[in-house]
């Protein structure tokens, strides 16, 4: 089989940069490992996606912002960040941005059933991807003049560019041989639904507390019930969130109270829980011979800032841009230069925040007593300086 292009993933980032693709003059192949079924429906998994003004109107671009129903798009207006049992708070509120909230949440889930939906109907019409699901890449060919993958099923595709779009532990990116600084902060991070008595007015909440750190995701009231309702998520070490995940329901719900100081008043969860390990990952390269990577496969962030998404978005824009202006005027899609170039716009974009946000990790996770002394220093510091919460806005806005 020969493309252009191949994919390797059909998570949101992988299928949007199909997407982005489609309708050019190139063939493109996506590789998933996972069913079609699980590609086309995917299932709930916990994560609330906080999207910035920027990937909004990206996705409008895409066709996917207008697959979603309005009432799974809710409104992320202000934000604060906590510190400990202090009711001193720092807020971020959309003020200090051109908008007039800050942002808006959707469902992971969500947004990669409108990922695939948007592909489905853009290959309806230029009949130019190809998804390949079910199957697992073994082995990546990036010798000049071409490249390609070989499947587990030992069928081979040849492309002029390979594309990692799988993971933040990209197994594709690894046979390239590219290693990634990467950081386990030892921590699980647990994410469901659950409703509330007190209202959230649409502000996210960011808690460094001691021992863990908290964090809530405003969502449009509950369906059934009509109760506020929030993503709300636990960081703790990984031994404790094992014995929280195995709580009954009104267990957990008591449990989350008591966490969120009883600021919420009765909370009761309304979904299924999930799991996961707290790993930031950033690649020594993003690129190879005739080989790129795109989302968490470029940038895994720390979830603190909500950025991961954002920046698979921002990737998929700067890679689509330097492919198809090569294509347009005949020059070699997988040139090194261009991807050099995608390269360092990419990491431009990425790395000073990706550092900052372990930084301020590494403060606010920090339990002695100097350690705490600083943090509360600098949050009431901070709360003063508007320039600096303007420009917080502003990259919680992607502007």
């Amino acid at each position: 089989m020969n493309v252009d292009i191949v994919i390797v993933g059909a998570g949101p980032s992988g299928l949007c940069l199909a997407r982005s693709l489609s309708g050019q003059g190139l063939t493109i192949a996506v590789i998933e490992q996972q069913s079609l079924d699980a590609i086309s429906n995917p299932a709930f998994d916990g994560r609330e996606i906080a999207l910035t003004q920027s990937s909004a109107s990206a996705m409008k671009d895409l066709g996917l912002w207008q697959l979603i129903e309005p009432q799974a798009i809710s409104q992320l207006r202000d934000a604060k960040i906590l510190d400990g049992r202090s009711q001193f708070e720092m807020l971020i509120p959309h003020q200090l941005s051109k908008y007039q909230e800050l942002g808006w949440l959707i469902s992971n889930h969500v947004i990669r059933k409108a990922a695939y939906d948007a592909t489905q109907e853009a290959n309806e019409i230029n009949h130019d991807i190809t998804l390949i699901p079910g199957r697992k890449v073994i082995k990546v060919k990036t010798n000049l003049p071409m490249a390609g993958v070989v499947l587990d099923d030992e069928t081979e595709i040849s492309a002029k560019l390979v594309v990692a779009a799988d993971n933040r532990f990209s197994t594709t990116r690894r046979m390239m041989g590219i290693a990634a600084d990467m950081h386990d902060f030892g921590r699980n991070m647990l994410v469901c639904c659950m409703t509330h008595d007190t209202p959230h007015d649409h502000i996210a909440w960011e808690w460094f507390d001691y021992g863990q750190t908290l964090a809530l995701l405003p969502m449009n009231p509950d369906p059934e019930t009509g109760r506020y309702r929030s993503s709300v998520v636990i960081t703790v070490a990984s031994d404790e969130a094992e014995e929280l995940m195995k709580l009954n329901p009104e267990a957990f719900s008591r449990n989350a109270k008591e966490r969120f100081g009883n600021r919420l008043g009765e909370m009761e969860l309304v979904s299924t829980i999930h799991s996961y390990p707290l790993v930031s990952v950033y690649p020594k390269r993003l690129v190879g011979t005739r080989f790129a990577t795109v989302g968490d496969a470029a940038v895994g962030m720390h979830p603190v800032t909500a950025h991961g998404f954002n920046f698979g978005l921002l990737g998929v824009q700067k890679l689509s841009k330097e492919i198809l202006g090569a294509h347009r005027v005949g020059k070699d899609i997988g040139d090194q230069a261009l991807l050099l170039r995608y390269e360092r716009t990419h990491r431009l974009k990425t790395k000073p925040l990706f550092l900052m946000t372990r930084l301020i990790t590494e403060i606010y996770t920090k339990e002695s007593p100097p350690a705490k002394f600083l943090r509360k220093a600098l949050l009431h510091v901070s709360e003063k300086l508007t320039p600096f919460k303007k420009s917080i806005a502003l990259s919680l806005t992607g502007r």
